[in-house]
């Protein structure tokens, strides 16, 4: 009996109503956003109303809010936004990239490559300002090559290269552990409250190397979005459809690193944002078009609720990275269960 092909207007049919849904989702995740950026400006210890946050935000002097808004809630959002993009955008093309939900930054050690820098220029250096933010970068951009090369026998797969990232990221948790067991007092409480992923005492100019590393890495991704899909086929599928594999790995983990150790250098390891951003997107956007921008989105909307949660929502106040890791930690035992029962991807 032979198959029948479907007719074409309903492969057409499906694929726009593929289309619309995806553009739906990114609408409201969107709306959802601008709610959040808003709620994080208007309420909180005091109350501001909203037109005399549009007035500060307009560049008016308003008594009180000026400060408030300005100083104090502005920065915090901008942040929390900014950072949400980036761990959302660099964890989902590593996801895609491996073909394995569990290869997130948060898993493979990059974003622990960049914590203990940052401690050990802290604790050991007594280093403070910048020079730490750069210091994390250049160590997430290290440590992630060091993986790379480790892994790499005849091509990189996936999962050698997730197990040596966790067993690189055990050995780097266990030298944090180490260095702050040696901190004085007034060192610790600075190198924890960098480990905890927070945007506590945001400023506005910190907003600009997350802004550069969007625009130079985020948009570097997003150009090789399509080779980046055909690699969720396989390699011999995607380099039949005239991609090549290993440029296409090389630009998209130099990229994803970047923007991700940029992230953490600013505002610490923000807990399984980058794990949780990707496999959301994947579930309510659904197989059709690319995962970065709702995974980018996705990822802004964590933080930012999550920002807000911790500040507002419970019993104490909390940094944004330890509501975001209660989340993701039962999320990633689930995930593990679901991957080792039926072997997982995107």
């Amino acid at each position: 009996m032979t198959m029948q092909s479907p007719p074409i207007d309903i492969v057409i049919h499906g694929r726009r109503s593929r289309a619309g849904r995806r553009r739906l989702v990114i609408a409201l995740l969107l709306a959802l956003i601008a709610a959040l950026f808003a709620l994080t400006l208007v309420p909180g210890q005091s109350y501001t109303p909203p037109g005399e946050a549009m007035r500060v935000l307009l560049g008016e002097d308003v008594p009180g809010a000026t400060f408030t808004v300005g100083q104090l809630r502005l920065p915090r959002a901008v942040l929390s936004l900014l950072a949400g993009l980036s761990f959302g955008l660099g964890g989902v093309a590593f996801q895609i990239m491996l073909r394995n939900p569990l290869a997130s930054p948060d898993i493979i050690g990059i974003n622990v490559g960049a914590s203990a820098a940052a401690v050990f220029a802290i604790v050991v250096l007594q280093w403070n300002g910048p020079a730490i933010s750069v210091f994390a970068v250049v160590a997430g951009v290290g440590v992630a090559l060091a993986i790379y090369a480790l892994s790499f026998r005849n091509g990189v797969a996936g999962t050698r290269l997730i197990l040596v990232g966790i067993g690189a990221a055990a050995m780097l948790e266990s030298f944090i552990a180490y260095t702050l067991s040696r901190a004085p007092a007034w060192n610790l409480q600075e190198a924890m409250r960098w480990l905890s992923g927070s945007v506590n005492g945001a400023q506005l100019d910190q907003a600009i190397p997350l802004l550069l590393a969007l625009a130079i890495f985020g948009g570097l991704l997003v150009s090789r979005a399509r080779d980046l899909d055909t690699l969720k086929l396989g390699d011999d599928t995607a380099a039949a459809l005239g991609t090549n594999v290993p440029l296409t790995r090389i630009i998209v983990m130099v990229a994803a690193v970047g923007v991700i150790a940029v992230a953490t250098a600013v505002t610490g390891p923000i807990s399984f944002v980058a794990f949780l951003s990707g496999s959301i997107a994947a579930r309510i956007v659904g197989g059709n078009g690319s995962l970065l921008i709702p995974s980018a989105l996705i990822g802004a909307v964590l933080v930012l609720s999550g920002d807000y949660a911790g500040q507002f929502l419970l019993p104490s106040r909390y940094p944004v990275g330890v509501v975001t890791g209660a989340l993701g930690a039962p999320y990633l035992i689930y995930l593990i269960i679901r991957v080792n029962r039926s072997g997982g991807s995107l």
